[in-house]
């Protein structure tokens, strides 16, 4: 949920065409990723969010306060971060999930974080964010 709700912010505000078609790219294919999880919660009844957690809705209150370039290079930083996390997290679970449909639900989205992930590395070089967020 929050990278299609921070890509929906990101599209309005980012002002490199790069980071708006990635974000537009977050809303696409994490919206759908959601779509599919809901739908096997469902059929394991397990209730998933329906909102933002709290350290995401302060990402979303921070970059929201900021523009241009300063809102670029934050917005990737924390893409640059969280796809990392995200990957990691994907690819332990790939191997150890012990629920069949998660393992598989998990291993096909996996590659999709794996193309997020070397998108925002490249965007990430050409506007110079470092991993922590600082300029080069």
């Amino acid at each position: 949920m929050a990278e299609v709700d921070l890509g929906q912010l990101a599209s309005s505000k980012a002002s490199d065409e790069k980071v708006k078609s990635f974000a537009q790219r977050m809303v696409t294919d994490h919206g759908k990723a959601n779509d599919e999880l809901k739908k096997l919660a469902a059929s394991k009844q397990i209730e998933l969010p329906s909102a933002l957690d709290s350290k995401h809705e302060a990402a979303h209150a921070r970059l929201n306060k900021l523009s241009g370039t300063a809102f670029d290079r934050a917005y990737v930083s924390d893409m640059l971060a969280d796809h990392k996390k995200d990957v990691a997290e994907f690819m332990h679970q790939s191997k150890a999930a012990s629920d069949p449909d998660v393992k598989a639900w998990v291993t096909k989205t996996l590659p999709t974080l794996q193309e997020h992930l070397k998108m925002i590395e490249e965007i990430s070089k050409d506007i110079h964010v470092t991993g922590s967020g600082s300029t080069k």
